[in-house]
């Protein structure tokens, strides 16, 4: 697949809320994930580590209230798109997250991801 092939099917899965899967099909086995510095799991390696940072996210999730995903922008091996959530967490209640997402792609597949949003608090 080439950047917009991945990155039409990235957002498919998304808006059907088949993140996981899009995971499994999608990520190159060496990807790397990037957060915002100071968040849990700031960077990690490895498909294996983001499935599980991932699992990980959505348990502390008690529910999902809405959410959206924009169409995504591709230029050349880079596409990003926007991300909305309204979601109840566990331990923090109530939150609106809002991020522009980064993907980098190679050999049809995403080998690098990165998140860009407010921090809770500031």
């Amino acid at each position: 697949m080439n950047t917009q092939e991945v990155a039409n099917r990235l957002i498919e899965l998304c808006r059907h809320g088949e993140n996981m899967q899009a995971i499994k099909e999608l990520y190159d086995q060496n990807v790397v994930s990037k957060e915002m510095p100071g968040s849990p799991n700031e960077i990690v390696s490895g498909k294996d580590a983001v499935f599980k940072k991932s699992e990980e996210w959505y348990a502390s999730v008690e529910e999902f209230h809405g959410g959206e995903i924009s169409d995504p922008v591709v230029a050349s091996d880079h596409f990003s798109c926007s991300m909305k959530m309204d979601c109840t967490f566990k331990e923090q209640g109530r939150m609106q997250i809002e991020e522009v997402c980064v993907y980098q792609v190679n050999d049809g597949k995403i080998t690098e991801e990165q998140f860009f949003y407010t921090m809770p608090g500031n």
